[in-house]
This record gives structure tokens, sequence and C-alpha cells, in this order.
């Protein structure tokens, strides 16, 4: 549940792709270069920004092919992880998608992140796979008929 506290101070926003990259790095992948975090087509992605109290805490990029959309490079700082901030973000994505009529939403999901993504009504397509160490698994949900 999110504490009242940061609800209240909580901005979701777009952001450039740029401002994304440190929070992808120190969350997903420290060890690697932060140029390992950016992604083709970052240029073209849509990023969406938490904000709590004017400082970004979390980041979710999303890339739109036709009427398919995929998330990519989802973090969240440490600190704010739990508190629901994440889910409300995904939340605000799918609402927008919906809006701009975009039919499936998916995105490889880290194997320990399975359940989060089940909340949105994502379902697990095929098995498990390796990417750089981490396993993964690809996750979809139809978003309109």
């Amino acid at each position: 549940m999110l504490l009242p506290f940061l609800e209240v101070n909580m901005i979701i926003r777009i952001i450039q792709w740029e401002d994304a990259l440190p929070i992808r790095h120190e969350v997903l992948w420290p060890n690697k270069p932060v140029l390992f975090c950016k992604v083709e087509d970052d240029e073209t992605a849509k990023h969406y920004g938490v904000y709590i109290k004017n400082k970004l805490v979390s980041v979710a990029s999303v890339y739109i092919n036709g009427n398919t959309a995929r998330l990519r490079k989802f973090a969240t700082l440490v600190e704010f992880q739990g508190g629901g901030l994440g889910t409300k973000l995904i939340v605000h994505i799918i609402n927008s998608l919906q809006i701009m009529g975009i039919k499936s939403f998916w995105c490889d999901a880290r194997k320990t992140a399975i359940s989060f993504y089940q909340k949105f009504n994502m379902t697990q397509e095929g098995g498990e796979f390796d990417k750089s160490g981490i396993l993964y698994v690809k996750m979809k949900v139809q978003l309109s008929a």
C-alpha cells in the first residue's frame, strides 16, 4: 500500500531517455557501464518518470510498434520499492496505452517479478530465457478486443 505521504507528493510525467539512465543503471545493472542501460530506439520511445518531492525515483520506458507496446527498463530506486509507486506507474502507462488504442502490452520480466506483472492480468508466454545472466519470461496482456 502506498504511504499517504508518498501519494500526495507523487507526480508521474514524461521524461527524456537520458533522465532514465541513472536509475536504470543503479537498480538494474549496477555492475555494467551506464551505457549498457541504453536501449536501441530510446530516442523514439515514451519514457515515464515518478517524482517524489521533485526527485526522480522510478522510471519505465515504452516502445510502441503499431498496436503493440513493449515495456523495457522499468526500475524504482531501492528505498522506494514495495510502497506501490511501481504499481501506480504501470497502471498509468496501461491507461495511457488504452487511450492511444494500443491492443497489447508486453515485457520481458525478470523471473523474480512474475507475480508483480500478474497483478495487471499479464500472463507468461513461453519458457524462461537468460539475458546477461538473469532469468526472464515474456509477460503479456491484451488491452482491447
